[in-house]
């Protein structure tokens, strides 16, 4: 008994002992692998795997419209890190995107730059005190985005002093290399806007001269690098892309990442109706129809972010369709009524959706023989459309044959 006792002891206190080593031995892995982490993110809080791990998921809910949700882990990373600008900047960003499905909501103005002020300010402090780059890199981005919203707003002056401080900063945040695909951000959108504002906006050109030249299609192979090798500003160059291919008539290549797009984030209005559009400007009709109806299923259920913008596409579309290809002018008449409705509630009478509505209830007025109210449509369209345009041009004509046709009938 005694010597079966003594056993037990010997196998306790080996096993205790076995137990201390192993505890050692994991406390030195943990040691070594918080080395190895602070060794590869050169204590940069934006590289460290932990930040990006919790930020993904709030990057993704913030892209796919569930503010509330993105919002508390933003600020549950600002409570763990308050002197850093990571939070402030990813909090404006939110207010960004509250913004996007249309950019004349001024709501959100003041909101988004007093986060990005504050992300400036926490970088500054960490700049005036070690000079890191990643501060440098959070007062580019954040400039970036200050300027982006001035030029929303059309106040030339501010957003050109905060175009050349981003510029500044991201100059100096260049010597971190491992910035590259986050850095090529900004000089993607350098390149290819220099140039659209220089063809666009005449009034602005001599502003240009006090920013280097630039170069347009490095612009857009730069954002296309981005769009799938950088972390954090991916979705962002995705959302330029969306409207740079529509500009340069990619058609192919707006469909398939309008279409990728929406698929990750089925909730976001903006690439939800990217995806219509690109889908309708291919011939897509089955496609372009459903993500159409499924756009205003959305608004009439006033789903966050969705309004009178994506409303605007969406029931030009249907009623494109239901006239042009389906003749069934009943269906038509609704859905452009829908568009010119869902215009004059954004304050988007220019655009080309609401005069190419006009102009269909035009041709249903001439159809069915209601030439008064044929002719009125079209003086509309010819009031309000560019002189260059298809509609002007198609307005025009239809105009004289409803007169012609009018006076027949009298």
């Amino acid at each position: 008994m005694e010597m079966r006792s003594r056993y037990r002891l010997r196998s306790y206190v080996l096993l205790l002992s076995f137990l201390s080593l192993s505890f050692l031995s994991l406390g030195q892995w943990w040691k070594k692998t918080e080395e190895a982490e602070k060794e590869r993110s050169k204590g940069m809080l934006l590289l460290t795997s932990e930040v990006q791990i919790e930020a993904t998921n709030a990057i993704n809910q913030m892209y796919n419209f569930k503010f509330p949700e993105a919002e508390r882990e933003f600020n549950y990373l600002k409570v763990k890190h308050p002197d850093h600008p990571l939070p402030d900047f990813l909090l404006g960003l939110v207010q960004w995107w509250k913004m996007v499905p249309n950019t004349q909501n001024e709501v959100y103005d003041d909101r988004l730059l007093e986060y990005m002020d504050r992300s400036i300010s926490k970088a500054e402090k960490i700049w005036d005190d070690t000079e890191n780059p990643e501060a440098a890199f959070f007062m580019a981005a954040a400039y970036g985005f200050k300027g982006r919203l001035h030029a929303e707003r059309k106040h030339w002056a501010r957003a050109t002093l905060a175009a050349k401080s981003a510029l500044k900063y991201l100059e100096y945040s260049r010597e971190f290399a491992d910035f590259s695909p986050e850095l090529m951000f900004g000089d993607g959108l350098y390149n290819y806007y220099y140039h659209f504002i220089k063809q666009n906006f005449k009034l602005l050109r001599p502003v240009l001269w006090l920013f280097p030249k630039a170069n347009k299609q490095q612009g857009i192979e730069q954002l296309e690098k981005v769009s799938y090798q950088a972390f954090y500003t991916r979705t962002e160059a995705r959302y330029f892309l969306l409207q740079i291919y529509a500009m340069e008539n990619m058609s192919e290549k707006s469909y398939e990442l309008a279409k990728y797009t929406h698929q990750n984030y089925p909730d976001n209005p903006f690439f939800e109706r990217y995806h219509a559009r690109s889908a309708f400007m291919l011939g897509k009709l089955d496609e372009a129809m459903e993500v159409s109806k499924s756009i205003l299923s959305k608004i009439d259920n006033h789903q966050v972010g969705y309004e009178g913008v994506s409303g605007r596409y969406a029931s030009y579309i249907l009623g494109y369709y239901q006239l042009y290809i389906f003749r069934n002018p009943a269906e038509a008449k609704i859905y452009f009524q829908k568009c010119m409705d869902f215009s004059i509630q954004t304050g988007s009478l220019e655009s080309g959706y609401y005069w190419a509505s006009v102009l269909g209830l035009a041709r249903i007025a001439y159809q069915e023989g209601d030439y008064d109210v044929a002719v009125d449509h079209c003086k509309e369209v010819m009031d309000k459309a560019d002189k260059k345009t298809s509609q002007y041009t198609d307005a025009k004509k239809l105009l004289s044959e409803a007169k012609k046709a009018r006076r027949k009938k009298k």
